[in-house]
């Protein structure tokens, strides 16, 4: 009888502790699907050149967008499209939006909150027709495209103020580059620029104190290199548009740790015309390029040693012409693509194989915007 019983009370206790084990697993697993399943933003700037702004649209849990409001950046567009990939990019942590403001040559910075963007700062980008920016840590460089073109570094203080980097500005490889973007490297050691009229790419050693140093010059596997990003794993992953040639663009892959720049994949095709803006997935397993010429998105798989494979050349297309920047969001399940030509966004859910599936298209753009950042 006792035997029983104590068998009895020590089958309630597991059963207790099996039940208590499964509710914190459920309650963890529910956690992480609202995480990943909670609203955002995706932030475009309308270029225009009686005066700039931010267009702030509302992400909903299932990607769809709402168009929330419009908020100027306190600088001037050029009311055309910027032949550039990052004019507008995130912070990290999401809490900076900065700006490049090409027709006034100079950079905003937003405090982004619950309640929209608050402008902290606008100031001087060091050149003309400022085009791309990059940001690590408190680090940032701008890429001015205009008249002989540089890159300029600034440094980023708590409350988003921008002091310029004395003796940061750095020529790029020549003059009449038309250079298409600056950024870091995932370490923060590096700084790639893509020469579209040069068919280079140029790289910056950056030291401790922000500086950087070259340009170290490189020939693009392709023909005019243009957009690019970094997977998770630091390999660099840029689209060619092989000078808008029907059916001819591709998309490259490179090693550039510890100084080096080899090639891992070379100009891999994506089967459209005009390749010329690159993201890449959260998990570095996939890269997507927009291709202006066909109205269509290209997917990419990244191997785990930087290689490139086509998924499928028109993995999603835009519903209009000239897709252009586009930038996934910090989840990782959507991609959102800005069209140059009916002034509109695409959105697509990203699915586990890579491929995409269009959610619908978003209005209530100007025409010339340019630049996209989501969250």
């Amino acid at each position: 009888m006792f035997r029983s019983s104590l068998f009895g009370h020590k089958t309630s206790r597991l059963l207790a502790i099996f039940s208590l084990v499964l509710a914190l697993l459920s309650a963890n697993f529910g956690s992480a699907l609202a995480s990943n399943s909670e609203p955002g933003a995706v932030y475009i700037q309308t270029n225009q050149a009686a005066g700039n702004a931010i267009a702030i649209y509302n992400r909903a849990a299932d990607g769809t967008l709402t168009l929330s409001t419009i908020v100027p950046t306190g600088g001037f567009g050029t009311g055309s499209g910027l032949g550039s990939q990052g004019s507008v990019i995130l912070s990290e942590n999401g809490r900076w939006l900065l700006v490049a403001n090409a027709g006034s040559n100079e950079i905003s910075v937003f405090s982004v909150d619950a309640d929209g963007l608050t402008l902290v700062d606008n100031i001087a980008s060091g050149g003309t027709r400022p085009t791309s920016l990059t940001l690590y840590k408190d680090l940032l460089y701008v890429l001015n495209a205009g008249d002989a073109g540089n890159i300029t570094g600034f440094v980023m203080d708590s409350s988003g103020q921008l002091t310029p980097l004395a003796g940061s500005t750095r020529l790029l490889s020549g003059a009449g580059t038309a250079p298409a973007q600056i950024s870091f490297s995932r370490d923060g050691n590096a700084l790639v620029v893509t020469e579209r009229a040069t068919n280079k790419i140029v790289t910056y050693a950056v030291s401790k104190d922000g500086l950087a140093s070259g340009p170290s010059v490189h020939d693009s596997s392709g023909i005019t290199p243009f957009g690019f990003a970094f997977t998770q794993q630091g390999v660099l992953v840029v689209s060619e548009a092989f000078g808008g040639a029907a059916l001819a663009s591709a998309v490259s892959s490179y090693d550039v740790s510890n100084g080096s720049f080899n090639v891992i994949s070379a100009s891999v095709p994506t089967d459209q015309t005009a390749a010329c803006w690159i993201a890449v997935s959260r998990n570095g397993k996939f890269a997507y390029s927009t291709n202006a010429g066909s109205g269509s998105v290209s997917a990419y798989h990244v191997g785990t040693d930087g290689s490139l494979s086509l998924i499928e050349g028109n993995a999603g297309l835009t519903g209009g012409a000239s897709p252009i920047d586009a930038s996934i969001t910090i989840n990782g399940q959507y991609l959102y693509v800005l069209n140059g030509g009916t002034h509109n966004i695409t959105a697509f859910a990203i699915q586990a194989d890579g491929t995409l599936i269009r959610i619908g298209i978003f209005e209530g753009l100007p025409a010339g915007s340019a630049g996209i950042a989501s969250w």
